[in-house]
């Protein structure tokens, strides 16, 4: 299993095919493995590189607290390392916020980004913003206790893919 070693944990990703370097960065709470059906896909006409982020997966899960600056230098690291750069970058969700820093503080190391089911920044302006919030996030891990993780996603799927054609 290849592993990069960084100063503070070991980060865990998978590599397969030839052609231009493809980074696929997962969503938080996720790992390498929700790329598989893109991976075979993109593999044939792309060198794609899906990394378990730090406390993710497989890779080692030091104390927090984490933060995107971070996760993006691991993932600057690892683009350095493997000497991938510049290199097409598909973020999605956390992983659309560390595109979206990599594009702009290592520009050099971005040939092009696709940010999924993200945004560019987290405003919380207003308590009644943070309470929502909050609700939300305490409905999630209440969902991911019921029903687990493929439940929630069930439930997600339904609601953000209503029409059949989605399915």
């Amino acid at each position: 299993m290849p592993r990069l070693k960084l100063e503070d944990i070991d980060l865990y990703y998978e590599s397969s095919g030839d052609g231009d370097p493809l980074l696929l960065i997962h969503g938080l709470g996720s790992s390498a493995r929700d790329w598989a059906d893109q991976v075979q896909h993109f593999s044939q006409n792309y060198h794609v590189v899906v990394p378990d982020l730090r406390g993710h997966g497989q890779s080692t899960k030091p104390r927090g607290p984490y933060s995107i600056p971070m996760l993006a230098a691991d993932v600057a690291s690892l683009i350095e390392e493997l000497d991938l750069g510049p290199t097409h970058i598909v973020g999605l969700s956390l992983g659309g916020f560390i595109a979206t820093e990599l594009a702009i503080e290592r520009g050099d190391l971005v040939r092009s980004a696709v940010i999924v089911n993200s945004i560019a920044e987290l405003p919380r302006d207003t308590l009644g913003q943070r309470l929502r919030t909050r609700k939300e996030l305490l409905l999630r891990i209440l969902a991911i206790r019921l029903f687990g993780m493929r439940g929630l996603g069930r439930l997600v799927a339904k609601k953000v893919l209503p029409h059949p054609e989605q399915a």
